[in-house]
């Protein structure tokens, strides 16, 4: 994909090779969704990008702030009554 360097291009365009049984698919999706093909495959690309982006984002702290972090893990939890009340209240289901 290129990026133009006209001011006034805002979109770019992206071809791709698809199965007539998977455009179809997408298509009913889409209708499902009320959306158009386009708007539907560019969400989908969207999410998938942010989420493999996202699941390799290092995060540095400092040696005190991961210290802290793992006492706080290793923790027992402190019960609130917010916690007691919920547990003290029937499932749903039961």
């Amino acid at each position: 994909m290129t990026i133009s360097s006209t001011s006034t291009a805002k979109r770019d365009t992206l071809n791709l090779r698809i199965k007539p049984e998977m455009r179809g698919m997408i298509d009913r999706a889409a209708e499902l969704l009320g959306k158009s093909r386009t708007d539907f495959v560019l969400d989908a690309a969207r999410r998938a990008a942010e989420e493999a982006l996202l699941d390799r984002t290092l995060l540095r702290v400092s040696a005190e702030s991961y210290a802290e972090f793992v006492a706080l893990l290793d923790a027992p939890p402190q019960p609130s009554a917010a916690l007691r009340r919920t547990m003290q209240t029937p499932a749903p289901w039961e």
